[in-house]
């Protein structure tokens, strides 16, 4: 914003037609802090005032036009010159001319399109907000107001678990499964582990999930890892034929929708890591790439209720344990068929 030690000077505020009563939720500024913004969906209407205040009483303002911005734009941090824009609206609100007094300004962005989700990340800042401007001949006078976009989406009913082994020949083989290979951001990730072969000693296992980060094309590609969470699955040594169950509630992180390719200039994926560590402190590990996706604000189930439920099915559906179990009944029926003889 500019200010003159002499003639007038204006001040602008942006106040939006419904901001009593829309959401605000919280989004992280690219110095880490977190700050509440309004929240709109794509194809919502943005409309609202403009204000824009004299300084000084009894001088005018010439101007040569006022007009607002609705902007989206996409910003690599290792070429802050260039801002990438994939929405620019424009309204002019007044002609050039001049302002005697504090005026109001009306504006309206009728369904507008918010193809992308908001998004602050190591090395891209994707952020939408409206810009006010009076242009003037030595200084233009400028305030901007950030707003947040989330993207909904929804899956259909086929959501394929996962299924993934590890192994050493000889020396361990290990089994694990997961119910889904995608997940609201709200879900739960419900597994099983089955330990097959162990003739290494295990002491730690762990699974953690990692953001991937990528930006930029051809040789500008920069790659960051990030690891949001870290599950402890076991402490000690197991056993063969032994199965540990899994479940991470993911409401406890933070994590955003899966990004593919947006708008050519970044990705944001997310993978589910499994670590063995050994006595001697090597590491076994195996990725697998799932998908988050925001599902709209519904009544929701308790936390505990959607891990049981999710549980239920993915036990339910489990062939591994299906098979030990089956193997277990029929070893108890041929003992209990040696004892009546």
């Amino acid at each position: 914003m500019s200010f003159f030690s002499f003639g007038q000077s204006a001040e602008i505020d942006i106040v939006l037609n419904d901001a009593e009563t829309r959401k605000k939720v919280e989004h992280k500024a690219e110095d880490g802090k977190k700050d509440k913004y309004f929240l709109f969906y794509d194809g919502e209407t943005v409309s609202g005032k403009v204000n824009v205040t004299l300084k000084n009483a009894g001088k005018r303002l010439e101007h040569q036009g006022i007009k607002i911005e609705f902007i989206g734009q996409i910003e690599l941090y290792y070429d802050r010159g260039n801002h990438h824009e994939f929405v620019s609206l424009v309204k002019d609100l007044a002609r050039p001319g001049e302002l005697t007094q504090s005026q109001t300004f009306d504006f309206e962005f009728t369904h507008v399109e918010k193809p992308y989700e908001s998004y602050t990340g190591q090395n891209v800042k994707l952020r939408y907000f409206l810009r006010a401007t009076i242009s003037r001949r030595l200084n233009d006078v400028v305030k901007e107001m950030d707003i947040v976009v989330h993207t909904l989406s929804t899956y259909p009913e086929l959501n394929s678990s996962i299924k993934m082994e590890v192994g050493i020949e000889d020396c361990l083989h290990i089994e694990f499964e997961y119910n889904k290979s995608k997940y609201h951001l709200k879900d739960v990730i419900v597994g099983k582990i089955y330990f097959l072969l162990v003739r290494i000693k295990i002491k730690h296992m762990e699974i953690d999930i990692i953001k991937r980060e990528t930006t930029g094309t051809g040789p500008n590609v920069y790659h960051e890892n990030e690891t949001i969470a870290k599950y402890e699955i076991m402490d000690g040594a197991p056993v063969r034929g032994e199965s540990i169950p899994i479940r991470l509630f993911l409401a406890g992180y933070e994590l955003t929708p899966t990004m593919r390719d947006i708008n050519k200039k970044f990705s944001v994926r997310y993978y589910l890591n499994l670590v063995l560590i050994d006595e001697e402190e090597r590491r076994y590990f195996k990725q697998q790439e799932i998908t988050l996706w925001r599902k709209g604000d519904i009544v929701r189930k308790s936390m505990s209720h959607q891990a049981a439920i999710a549980s239920q099915r993915f036990e339910g559906s489990s062939s591994i344990e299906s098979k030990m179990q089956a193997q277990a009944q029929a070893q108890a029926q041929a003992q209990a068929k040696e004892d009546g003889n």
